[in-house]
């Protein structure tokens, strides 16, 4: 009678088989295939593909065999390990960089993440999961059921779950405070004694945000104001009852810039875009201001002396802007910057007339032109005086 094999091949020797070395075949089938089925360890190589094991009639040691399937090399990308179609229990540990499908040849499987190992069960059909999730190298990945971490901060982090909001947070002596109930809204602060309830601006106080904090609030009643969205832009104004949508001049007055407000820019245009260099205005059409000259608000007046002189000493320059200026100001456009121009040197200015030169907190030196217009005026006094003087001769 011919030797047939079982399902994990071994070798079940029939009458008359074997002779003479049966004993061999016997060891065989005790010594590896059961220990390869009750307690073995195969290494599973990949190389880039897929990998299929099966089990022949051999007296041999064969990894699909194996009680557990180490997955080792390079995957490449997600995988598939096709195992034999037979009733067989299998401890499928991942070491690969991808997820790799356990399968038969012809049924459904099971994915094994990278790093995880898995208990899994051929029915004869199909791989199914025969318990989810166990990993044996760290805690449970959140996939599985658990938090996939090894202390309580790290779980409520991994989880999303955030204290007083998704986690409820007990404290027995809370309930005694004077005056306090569930439905009160009030902020609870320790206030180096005891427990106090505050709200409002104390309770603002204590969490020490202050008027200009960045606080971001949330309310979903604002999803109904009509004819807001997103893209509007608009300003959420509170009037005392409602959220309403403002803008243009109402939302002007809502922040409390009024006509008599004082404001601060970096840099400003009129008509055109700021420059982005500190301080500086520009426009593209007339500046009309008043400067205030009446002699009621002036005293120790006197006539400027030696105008000639200074004028003289001033000058007029041609000059040429030098690029580092240019690139700071925006870059030469033939309006508001040009390369070549005419003006005065603050350095000549300060020595003679030091009441038109101011220093700005770059340390470079600016002249107010306007009084230029006052050592002109003097200057032509003095001259006319001198051609009178001369007429007179």
């Amino acid at each position: 009678m011919a030797s047939t094999y079982s399902d994990l091949k071994f070798e079940l020797i029939g009458t008359g088989e074997q002779s003479g070395v049966w004993g061999a075949t016997t060891n065989i089938n005790l010594g590896t295939a059961v220990e390869e089925a009750i307690t073995g360890s195969a290494d599973v190589s990949f190389t880039g593909s897929n990998v299929t094991l099966t089990l022949t009639n051999t007296n041999s040691s064969q990894a699909a065999r194996n009680l557990r399937l180490n997955l080792t090399g390079t995957s490449g990308g997600a995988r598939t390990l096709t195992v034999p179609t037979i009733e067989k229990l299998y401890i499928i540990n991942n070491n690969l960089a991808d997820t790799v499908t356990v399968k038969t040849a012809a049924g459904t499987g099971v994915d094994i993440p990278s790093g995880e190992a898995f208990l899994v069960f051929v029915d004869g059909t199909n791989v199914i999961d025969a318990i989810t999730g166990i990993n044996l190298t760290g805690p449970a990945p959140i996939t599985s059921g658990g938090t996939g971490a090894s202390t309580a901060l790290g779980a409520t982090q991994n989880l999303g779950v955030e204290v007083g909001v998704d986690v409820q947070a007990y404290d027995a002596g809370l309930d005694d405070i004077s005056g306090l109930t569930v439905t009160d809204g009030n902020f609870i602060v320790g206030d180096g004694a005891n427990w106090v309830a505050e709200s409002g601006a104390t309770a603002r106080a204590s969490l020490g945000v202050s008027i200009g904090s960045q606080v971001q609030a949330w309310n979903a009643g604002l999803d109904d104001i009509s004819g807001l969205a997103l893209t509007d832009s608009n300003f959420i104004v509170g009037d005392g009852t409602n959220w309403v949508v403002e803008s243009g001049a109402t939302a002007r007055t809502s922040l409390g810039l009024g006509t008599a407000s004082g404001v601060q820019f970096d840099s400003f245009g009129v008509g055109t875009a700021a420059s982005g260099t500190t301080g500086e205005i520009r426009a593209t059409n007339n500046i009309t201001a008043y400067y205030s000259s009446d002699i009621k608000f002036k005293e120790n007046v006197k006539d400027i002396d030696n105008a000639l002189d200074k004028v003289n000493h001033i000058g007029g320059k041609t000059f040429d802007w030098t690029a580092d200026y240019i690139k700071d100001h925006g870059g030469e456009d033939g309006y508001f910057v040009q390369k070549h121009d005419i003006g005065v040197i603050a350095q000549d200015v300060k020595a003679v007339l030091p009441e038109a030169v101011r220093e700005r907190e770059d340390g470079s030196l600016a002249v107010d032109y306007p009084k230029l217009v006052s050592l002109a005026f003097a200057a032509i006094k003095e001259l006319k005086a001198e051609i009178e003087q001369l007429k007179g001769k």
